[in-house]
């Protein structure tokens, strides 16, 4: 996949590569309290799970990390299969998106979504979970704004309790 640029906001998404490992592993640490812990090792196996496994750049530098999952995948993860449960193969996963901190507000998350919402299409809608015990109110905020809706709640294997949601997306065919 080819990098990807978001007009007029310098974000850029490029595939994740071996030199970035440290990063995405350091990100995903300082907010691993919303989502779920990752080794060096993990992140080789959702690299190889995902469809998608992105650095999101901002003027250069390293804002976060997004990775998605298309149905099919042997991805492990019970809110993956619980999603593939309820829809089928017409969904489009995305599995995190970890913004860093220097770079809310910037309408950094809002350009990698819509990249990813573009990739979602032919699929019919975009899915995810947001934790509601401990609860992500910024996250519930973004995306009910963006038109998630939520799915059901849905009890984590770690005692978290998370609400699977999803938007729907008008459907389009891949070029």
């Amino acid at each position: 996949m080819s990098d990807t640029v978001a007009p007029g906001l310098g974000t850029v998404l490029r595939r994740i590569q071996r030199r970035d490992h440290a990063a995405v592993l350091e990100l995903n640490e300082r907010h691993v309290e919303l989502l779920s812990p990752m080794s060096e090792e993990r992140l080789e196996r959702l690299l190889g799970w995902s469809d998608r496994a992105e650095v999101i750049e901002h003027e250069g530098e390293f804002a976060g990390f997004v990775l998605t999952m298309a149905p099919g995948s042997d991805y492990d993860s019970t809110h993956y299969r619980a999603h593939a449960e309820h829809f089928g193969t017409d969904f489009y996963y995305l599995d995190r998106i970890v913004v860093d901190d220097r770079f809310r507000r910037r309408g950094v998350a809002g350009a990698a979504y819509d990249e990813i919402e573009l990739t979602a299409t032919p699929y019919g809608r975009l899915v995810l979970e947001v934790n509601l015990d401990p609860p992500n109110e910024p996250s519930l905020a973004f995306h009910a704004a963006r038109g998630f809706r939520p799915v059901s709640d849905y009890p984590s294997t770690d005692g978290k309790r998370v609400q699977l949601m999803a938007l729907e997306l008008p459907r389009r065919h891949r070029a």
